[in-house]
């Protein structure tokens, strides 16, 4: 059995046990057990999906064109899945190896800061404002950000995957951002402490 025949293999059963569980959850002591699975499932994913990127790469086609497919930047696309396994990432501002610890939870959690920022849930999104953050950024400029993107793009429709890097000290997620006129790309930069110590929305270019 070769490497795509293997991978093929093990989705198809991840899948199949997570679906039986899902058809019998009533059934279940717990949630958590079906939580298992879906994690399982989605590890497998994930390395699927990343050899469908290398496939798709040598056959000829563009970090842009993998970008648009993945609902995400060409840059964050690269960075998930252009580095070669076992790679060492560089701290930009050293330009010395270093060791990649993300902040846990940290993609999920600017998904949750961008959409409460979009619903107007401002003391929310400042909740894990560092000092910096919350003497620059107060509540009334959150929603004058809100009001001036509604101006500019439109009203707020749906984020797409976030991608989470280490920067440094810092976890940095981007979140690209989709609006009634066009597309944005949501930055959230997590310090050590989980506290959020900037917040973006910025052009695609200028990721």
């Amino acid at each position: 059995m070769n490497e795509e025949q293997d991978q093929a293999a093990r989705v198809q059963q991840a899948a199949g046990v997570l679906a039986d569980a899902l058809r019998h959850a009533s059934g279940l002591p717990s949630g958590l057990s079906t939580v298992r699975l879906a994690v399982d499932l989605r590890q497998v994913a994930d390395e699927a999906l990343a050899s469908a990127v290398r496939r798709a790469r040598a056959s000829g086609h563009t970090w842009q064109e993998l970008g648009d497919t993945l609902n995400t930047t060409r840059q964050a696309a690269f960075q998930r899945f252009g580095r070669p396994a076992g790679a060492t990432a560089i701290d930009p501002a050293t330009g010395l190896a270093m060791t990649e610890v993300l902040l846990p939870g940290a993609a999920e959690r600017a998904l949750a800061v961008f959409a409460a920022l979009f619903d107007g849930r401002d003391e929310e999104v400042a909740a894990d404002f560092d000092e910096t953050m919350r003497a620059q950024l107060p509540l009334p400029k959150l929603g004058e950000v809100r009001a001036q993107l509604d101006g500019l793009i439109g009203r707020f429709e749906r984020a797409g995957e976030p991608f989470a890097r280490v920067v440094g000290t810092y976890t940095v997620v981007d979140v690209p951002l989709a609006f009634e006129a066009g597309e944005m790309n949501g930055r959230v930069s997590y310090d050590r402490d989980g506290r959020i110590s900037g917040l973006f929305v910025l052009l695609p270019q200028a990721v």
